[in-house]
């Protein structure tokens, strides 16, 4: 292994959605099959015992791109000299809670992640915010974290664009990797814009419109955004878990785009901070179509046209946002 082994940080290391992931990163589907990699893993001190097991069971796999695993609660050890924080860790909404509350439980959470970030990690670090709201936990964690660059901060919208995918695959009957350029718009959450105006089908030797294949604009613009809106709590209901196979492929997807880069024409959803293109507020974390060079810079897909069902839906998701960073800006201080 000549290159320099990756140092990647997972917070909530000891959870169900790192439990799927870590294989994943120590075996090579993230960096590439000649990438080793040392994995920091972050957790509460009273899921310590459960971690060291992970740990173990990591071992046990014996992998030859896994150069170590720590197992830490100290911030300072899990972020030192890290050139990619996986930010899943987060405080859960529980029944009866008020978004109020669970806004306040995750500022404190996420202020301490990118003040932490700031003192421990690389400058060069890429962050992907996943634990959730994740949009405004990734907005307080980049405004915390002096001397990373704002652009270097994300959020999970993957898993949103892959469900998008496998809808739109299934109903033209071809395989999800047919299926390229869905826009996730927004929001992570019941609010966000599934837009497949522009998506492209490849259909044996030719591409086509997603939309001349479906001729549905009644289900495209009703029972798909809905299926994609609440996938989440679907999964739920019917597994009485949260995603977690589904959430550590999407994080995986993420982070391989973000680090080699998007092929051709093609581009992927990324929750990034607005630059104010296409009327969304500046300084949201908004996710927005991006192509990405090798090595991880990116840039907004341009003269997308919004017609006037993508504004009502785009303003709608912007708005949430905004009314959640007001709310979450008010416990920062």
């Amino acid at each position: 292994m000549e290159k320099e082994p990756v140092r990647v940080c997972v917070t909530g290391a000891a959870g169900q959605i790192a439990y799927s992931l870590l294989l994943r990163i120590a075996r090579g589907d993230m960096f590439g099959a000649d990438q080793p990699v040392v994995l920091h893993l972050l957790d509460l001190d009273f899921m310590m015992e459960s971690l060291n097991g992970v740990v173990m069971e990591l071992d046990d796999c014996a992998l030859p791109l896994l150069v170590e695993a720590v197992a830490t609660s100290d911030v300072a050890v899990a972020f030192k000299d890290i050139d990619v924080a996986i930010l899943v860790g987060a405080f859960p909404r529980k029944e009866g809670m008020e978004r109020a509350d669970l806004l306040k439980r995750n500022v404190s959470i996420f202020k301490s992640a990118g003040e932490a970030l700031s003192a421990h990690a690389k400058k060069t670090v890429k962050v992907l915010v996943v634990g959730n709201p994740a949009n405004t936990n990734c907005l307080i964690c980049q405004r915390s974290a002096s001397g990373i660059p704002a652009e270097n901060f994300t959020c999970l919208t993957r898993l949103d664009q892959n469900r998008a995918q496998v809808q739109i695959a299934k109903r033209c009957d071809v395989n999800a990797q047919n299926v390229s350029n869905v826009i996730i718009w927004g929001n992570h959450s019941s609010t966000q814009f599934p837009d497949v105006r522009f998506t492209q089908v490849q259909v044996g030797e030719t591409s086509h419109q997603a939309t001349d294949l479906i001729k549905d604009d009644i289900w495209l613009k009703g029972d798909f955004i809905k299926t994609v809106q609440t996938r989440g709590a679907a999964v739920i209901k019917a597994r009485k878990l949260s995603s977690a196979m589904s959430a550590a492929q999407a994080i995986v997807d993420h982070i391989r785009d973000w680090t080699c880069g998007t092929s051709g024409d093609s581009w992927t959803s990324m929750g990034i901070v607005s630059d104010g293109s296409y009327g969304v507020p500046a300084g949201l974390i908004y996710s927005m179509p991006v192509r990405i060079s090798p090595g991880g810079a990116y840039q907004i897909v341009q003269n997308l046209e919004i017609n006037d069902f993508a504004r009502e839906m785009m303003d709608n998701t912007a708005k949430e946002l905004l009314e959640e960073r007001e709310l979450a800006l008010q416990f920062l201080a």
